[in-house]
């Protein structure tokens, strides 16, 4: 991962699963990628855009540096979580022995039970440019469907240069997509550009109406046990962020952060200083209704 150009980044005032406004700025992002997390040293310092960066994934311990190279530049909107990864050294059998017997379990019954279910499923692998042609024609309009998409605009890309992008890295053998099918219906998709020795870990989703049957889990496990056998890879990396599915499977994380860097106009220190009062309450209210046991119902209603 590196640094793009600049170009509008909404700064999202999100509750749960649900945007409920965005601001956009004029913003370069500078993204860290596993190997450079490991690393620990600092790339080069890209130039900041017309209203700042937004940093993603960087490591946690290097958060005050990176600052220091914007000076003046007033920081917002940060989020410290654990980067989860799989080393995939070991191979596929030693990577199932780091799961309880009980989780394994539960993962065997997860697939049997969507077999069931469903009549039989199927997972295809696309690799080829052609092949990531049909990926894209399956999986974006059940991209479309995801809450991810619907809610947060977070669904797998559907631009030109998004096509572009992974047909080209197709073409030098630098993309995975996988495919869960039910019957004829495609009802999960995983897309991973691979990053030199690193899979990266970049939009999984799934058919809202096959939710309880969990494909996208069975999606990931089906599409590890291939990816183990290419023998080729030695990170697979899920990126910024933190989920019960990314703990879940990852075998190691390392601790980073993701920040916004702004210009210090007063436009810009009104939006942070609004961005952290409400994250504020959302934290507020999220731990009262943690204690008052209604957390999973207004997840529930958010997603719907």
């Amino acid at each position: 991962m590196a640094s793009s150009p600049a170009h509008a980044i909404p700064v999202d005032f999100t509750i749960g699963a649900r945007r409920l406004w965005a601001v956009p700025r004029q913003l370069t992002t500078w993204s860290f990628s596993l190997e450079q997390v490991l690393g620990g040293a600092l790339p080069d310092a890209p130039e900041a855009g017309p209203d700042g960066l937004r940093i993603l994934s960087a490591p946690a311990s290097r958060m005050a540096a990176i600052a220091g190279r914007y000076p003046g530049f007033v920081a917002g909107g940060r989020q410290d979580y654990p980067r989860h990864y799989i080393d995939m050294a070991d191979g596929f059998d030693a990577y199932m022995a780091r799961f309880s017997g009980k989780t394994r379990s539960t993962l065997r019954r997860k697939a049997k039970k969507l077999a069931e279910e469903t009549g039989g499923f199927t997972v295809t692998e696309h690799r080829t440019p052609g092949e990531i042609e049909a990926f894209l024609a399956a999986a974006l309009p059940l991209s479309a469907r995801t809450y991810q998409a619907r809610l947060l605009d977070a669904g797998l890309p559907d631009s030109p240069e998004a096509h572009r992008t992974m047909l080209e890295a197709a073409e030098d053998d630098r993309m995975r997509g996988f495919l869960l099918h039910a019957g004829e219906q495609a009802i999960a998709y995983l897309s991973l550009p691979v990053v030199g020795a690193t899979l990266v870990y970049a939009h999984l989703g799934y058919d809202p109406d096959h939710a309880r049957l969990s494909p996208g889990t069975v999606l990931q496990m089906e599409a590890l046990e291939r990816l183990f056998a290419e023998e080729r890879y030695r990170w697979f990396d899920f990126t910024e962020g933190d989920g019960a599915h990314k703990a879940m499977f990852g075998t190691h994380s390392a601790s980073c952060a993701s920040v916004m860097l702004l210009r210090p106009t007063l436009a810009n220190r009104a939006l942070l200083g609004a961005r952290g009062a409400f994250d504020s309450g959302v934290a507020q209210a999220k731990a009262l209704a943690q204690r008052s046991g209604a957390l999973a119902r207004i997840r529930s209603g958010l997603r719907a």
